[in-house]
């Protein structure tokens, strides 16, 4: 009996994206809590506060005399669920998503001349998928989960009294980590014959695989900002792209009993050993040295979009503070995804097909500061967000879709040099159909691979401390 794996590690597909389902992507905007309670329109008018660093790194210089910190962290809690087209007992099944904290930590010096430095750590890429027991797609993955955090040295430099320039280096960190089911039905017993061919029902799970990997990255990002007058100012800002190569990524690999056995002597005679033999017997041949399902090293690498962003900023006659930002993603880097095994499951390395084009935000913002009630600052916002998958790629990894973002916040004063900004966000959408099986050709379409319907929704709370020395 020869014994090939052929679909077992489709668990490449989960290095493609696994991520989170809250921005464009696997993107993240819950830098800030000024920003989230503007809907991320802070480019173009940026938030008073050392956050400057990541939503324009040409304001350092604006920000109050001395040092400014800012950080906090954002709590992300995201419901959804997945229906098939056909279920019989319309039953739709749900993620368990635990909620996600990802922290932002921003330092800016700001000394008597036209220099400021500054340090910000940041969340921009990340989170994680998560899908039941029960859920059909887990073959695909049951779980994956993306954690990127950058490092950014800021130097902003005051051009004029108006215009300001700033940027620096990138230092990225990259995790990613997978759970995937694996089923028995569409493994190869011999060339051209599946255990579906002997009788075994899809979605028999036999095992189990799980993988980590890590690697480092490097880029760019710049920013310039300048005030028109007393009551406009605008801004730009660039964030590089940055490849992570995931040389060193680990898989290992669990058996599940299927207690199945074999049914007849004809079936027998096809694997080469009597009937009645249990299949978790020489199943277990494949998880031991010598077998494709032995703990092996993989490599794949994925690239972290650039971003640009500009946007405009006018205050009116009664200090109100309107904002827009447009903001550009591209997205199109995410195209083909190569994945070598470097194990005896090296005969599955091939190339992923995500086809991913590049997508746009549109970000308004609203804020006003009531100087009757303590100082406190209101903040509303509302943005729409493009998706940047095409119909053939919405995944149990990440069914990405069009969003539609609520946001309110406030900023409290807590004597004269703290205070504490706390900012909500909702996340809407229609809903999307997807699929729960691989994309092997480029010629297949959405309509022969999708088979049911995703909805999301996320609730973001934000929590940020302000201090200034």
């Amino acid at each position: 009996m020869q014994f090939r794996p052929g679909r077992t590690l489709a668990l490449a597909v989960a290095l493609a994206a696994p991520a989170a389902l809250y921005a464009q992507g696997f993107g993240l905007n819950e830098i800030g809590s000024c920003a989230v309670a503007r809907a991320s329109a802070t480019t173009g008018a940026p938030c008073k506060d050392a956050s400057v660093i990541f939503w324009n790194p040409g304001a350092g210089t604006e920000l109050p005399k001395g040092l400014t910190f800012y950080g906090g962290l954002a709590g992300i809690q995201v419901d959804g669920d997945y229906t098939p087209d056909f279920s019989t007992t319309g039953n739709s099944y749900r993620p368990n998503i635990p909620t996600a904290v990802p922290p932002h930590v921003f330092l800016n010096w700001n000394g008597a001349g036209r220099y400021a430095l500054g340090l910000g750590v940041y969340v921009p890429y990340g989170l994680t998928s998560q899908w039941r027991d029960d859920f059909p797609g887990r073959f695909s993955a049951k779980r994956a989960s993306i954690a990127t955090f950058y490092i950014q040295p800021n130097l902003s430099i005051a051009l004029t009294p108006s215009w300001s320039i700033g940027g620096g280096p990138i230092i990225g960190h990259s995790t990613v980590e997978l759970e995937q089911s694996l089923d028995l039905s569409s493994q190869e017993i011999a060339p051209g014959v599946t255990f579906a061919n002997l009788g075994v029902v899809p979605g028999t799970e036999f095992g189990r695989a799980y993988l980590k990997g890590s690697a480092m990255g490097y880029g760019f990002h710049v920013g310039i900002h300048g005030k028109i007058g007393n009551s406009i100012q605008v801004g730009a800002r660039y964030l590089s792209s940055i490849d992570f190569k995931y040389d060193d990524a680990n898989a290992r690999f669990v058996q599940l009993a299927t207690n199945l056995v074999v049914p007849d002597a004809n079936t027998g005679a096809q694997i080469g050993v009597p009937a009645g033999t249990p299949y978790d017997f020489f199943l277990a041949t494949e998880f031991r040295d010598g077998g494709a399902l032995v703990s092996q090293k993989v490599k794949t690498a994925i690239t972290h979009p650039g971003q640009f962003e500009a946007g405009i900023g006018y205050t009116a006659p009664t200090g109100t503070l309107l904002s827009f930002d447009y903001g550009y993603i591209y997205w199109n880097k995410f195209d083909v995804l190569p994945v070598e095994f470097q194990g005896p499951a090296s005969g599955s390395s091939r190339s992923l097909i995500e086809d991913y084009h590049n997508s746009a935000s549109y970000r308004f913002g609203l804020e006003q500061t009531f100087s009757r009630y303590w100082n406190i600052t209101g903040r509303a916002g509302f943005s729409l967000t493009e998706t940047p998958a095409p119909d053939e790629t919405v995944t149990p990894l990440l069914p990405d879709m069009d969003r539609r973002n609520f946001a309110i916040g406030a900023g409290l004063p807590l004597g004269g040099r703290y205070s504490v900004d706390l900012g909500y966000l909702h996340v809407d959408t229609k809903g999307r159909r997807g699929r729960i099986v691989e994309r092997t050709s480029e010629s297949q379409t959405a309509d022969e691979l999708n088979s049911g319907f995703y909805r999301l929704n996320a609730n973001i709370m934000s929590l940020s401390l302000k201090a200034s020395f």
